[in-house]
């Protein structure tokens, strides 16, 4: 049985990585809008290295997270998805900005934060 320290960062790495989600989101859908409707925003929105050390952090709390859940209730789904959420979103990097960038991170981040949820759940 894990301490309810331990207990308690599990829990917490789950929802940091839903809150970069959410952020990531928030990120790639006001990118777009204020380049679509402004035309302001890309030097710094759409730089490739925000996006390269956003898929880097998610990664990482990912792997963190969910491989904790697997580890404590032995569900593997909640890895599986995210880690296919974590493929679309690195697909995100090597299409054209634009569209395909937004088709493919979007469901990614949605997808790898619904696995973080998910995690949480099956942990408590």
């Amino acid at each position: 049985m894990a301490s309810p320290a331990l207990t308690l960062i599990r829990a917490k790495i789950d929802r940091i990585g839903v809150a970069l989600s959410a952020l990531c989101l928030v990120h790639c859908l006001a990118g777009v809008v204020l380049v679509a409707l402004l035309g302001v925003g890309g030097g710094v929105l759409l730089d490739p290295r925000v996006h390269e050390y956003g898929l880097m952090a998610a990664v990482a709390i990912g792997a963190l997270g969910l491989g904790f859940g697997v580890a404590r209730h032995g569900r593997r789904l909640p890895l599986v998805l995210g880690g296919i959420g974590l493929a679309l979103m690195a697909l995100g990097l090597v299409v054209p900005h634009g569209a395909a960038e937004v088709a493919a991170t979007v469901p990614g981040v949605a997808l790898l934060a619904f696995a973080h949820i998910r995690n949480l759940r099956h942990s408590h």
